[in-house]
């Protein structure tokens, strides 16, 4: 038995019980115990820290030890799975309903075997749309990023910015990266700054007062802000006091603090200046080696926001030219193929190509499609032929689009100015940085293209087209 045969087996398994694969990671772990090294060794391959790497060993036979019903571990791994292949081996010879599918059944009972089948014939439905579950079957890795993080958040003091178009998955990796702070004993704190009431923004003291009473609050502290809050200090003086004397004070463990839609804020200039300002101070405190410092350890972000930092001014005082830096890419090919794949489609290289060619790599529109072809609401040669104007399973998609660009009219004449040009074009640098945000182009140097031929065939047919851009 290779390992690859392991692999393929754990991973069909694996989702037969959980509607979940292995991720790189794990895979990797599971690699090299299979060729007998250590996790030193595997961490130094894989560039992880031994710590994070003996982590995701230790997680990882604590899953497989459910799903394969047996003790396993490190030292009886390839033992357990090579008996476990014999049972299924056999399976296979008695009862032929399972071979065509080439997965392992629950057990030897034909009800079982035949409710595997069900289940992995008929995977859960999963409408596309907002945060990937954790347990979703749909979430599409992108290494080295999750392996990245998910080290990165152990370090005291860690910082990591996720950057990204909308609905192109920020806030998917930034649950996953807090589930992998929860697995080490962390506490987790979620700040969507989409929930705060537009008065909490009317002066910067009212908006730090909001931010650390929420903080104390998903904490399960009293608020005790108002009885620390000193005028004469001022706002940032007496957040840093809060947390540093207060809320981390508290707490035994490592807090991970993730802020969800940090854009919201960058429509208030002062707020703005004075927030980030604030967080990067509190990232650099870690690293003071003062008395405060291992307080300040305990206390990791996670930012995640779509507007490219250079529409924000004094970058140099801000949050965004510190920490890891994560900007997400597109899919690949090989991506969507597997997440076809996911989708029971068995797609052949040219399908997923001609699929790309609408839609490019963006993930919430591949994962549209892939979702309306498996629920046989539209098939692949319908959504090419001529979709954007016949108002097929993106008609919604694309009028929010339209909306949002007709509330700025600039940004509407420039964009239609992009679509009509066969080759990319230069436009209003500030502008094209905002319709980046909005996932509408690609950057090049100092010009910009359409992100996808959808775009260009909806924004070139659409009503009122206004021709040349200025």
């Amino acid at each position: 038995m290779s390992i690859e045969e392991a692999l393929e087996l754990l991973q069909s398994f694996l989702f037969a019980q959980t509607h979940q694969h292995l991720n790189n990671l794990q895979i990797a772990v599971l690699r090299g115990v299979w060729n007998n090294y250590t996790y030193e060794q595997i961490a130094q391959t894989h560039c992880v820290s031994y710590s994070h790497a003996k982590a995701v060993g230790a997680q990882l036979w604590d899953i497989l030890s459910s799903v394969l019903a047996a003790k396993v571990n490190k030292k009886n791994f390839r033992v357990v799975l090579e008996r476990k292949a014999r049972e299924w081996q056999l399976a296979d010879e008695l009862m032929d309903v399972a071979k065509p599918l080439s997965f392992p059944p629950k057990s030897l009972s034909f009800a079982n075997t035949i409710s595997t089948l069900n289940a992995i014939a008929t995977p859960t439905v999963e409408l596309p749309g907002g945060q990937v579950p954790l347990d979703s079957p749909f979430y599409v890795e992108r290494p080295p990023i999750e392996a990245r993080c998910y080290d990165t958040i152990l370090q005291p003091g860690a910082l990591i910015r996720i950057h990204a178009p909308r609905q192109w998955g920020k806030t998917s990796l930034m649950a996953r990266i807090l589930e992998q702070a929860r697995w080490q004993g962390y506490r987790t704190v979620t700040l969507n700054l989409q929930l705060a009431n537009s008065q909490i923004f009317s002066s910067l003291d009212r908006f730090l007062q909001w931010f650390c009473a929420s903080v104390g609050k998903s904490l399960g502290l009293p608020n005790h802000v108002a009885d620390c809050w000193d005028e004469i200090l001022g706002s940032n003086s007496s957040s840093t006091d809060y947390f540093e004397n207060y809320l981390l004070a508290e707490i035994d463990t490592p807090v991970v603090l993730s802020l969800d839609d940090l854009d919201i804020i960058f429509q208030y200039p002062d707020i703005t200046l004075n927030f980030l300002g604030l967080l990067r101070t509190w990232h650099e405190k870690a690293k003071y080696g003062n008395r405060y410092s291992s307080i300040w350890k305990k206390l990791r972000f996670v930012i995640v926001h779509y507007m490219d930092v250079d529409m924000l001014s004094n970058i140099n005082h801000s949050a965004f030219n510190i920490g890891l830096l994560i900007e997400l890419s597109t899919f690949g090919r090989k991506q969507v193929q597997d997440l076809a794949r996911r989708h029971r489609l068995n797609w052949s290289a040219n399908q997923v190509e001609q699929l790309m060619s609408l839609v490019g790599g963006h993930p919430y529109l591949i994962r549209k499609a892939l979702y309306h072809i498996w629920q046989q609401d539209v098939t692949l040669e319908q959504l090419l032929l001529k979709c954007a104007k016949k108002g097929k399973i993106y008609a919604q998609h694309l009028r929010q689009q339209l909306t949002n660009l007709h509330q700025y009219p600039d940004l509407y004449q420039a964009f239609t100015y992009v679509v009509s040009s066969p080759t990319s074009v230069e436009i209003d640098w500030g502008l094209a940085l905002q319709l980046h945000s909005m996932g509408l182009v690609y950057l090049r140097e100092n010009q910009v293209i359409p992100s996808c031929d959808l775009y260009r065939q909806y924004f070139s047919s659409v009503k009122g087209n206004a021709g040349q851009y200025n």
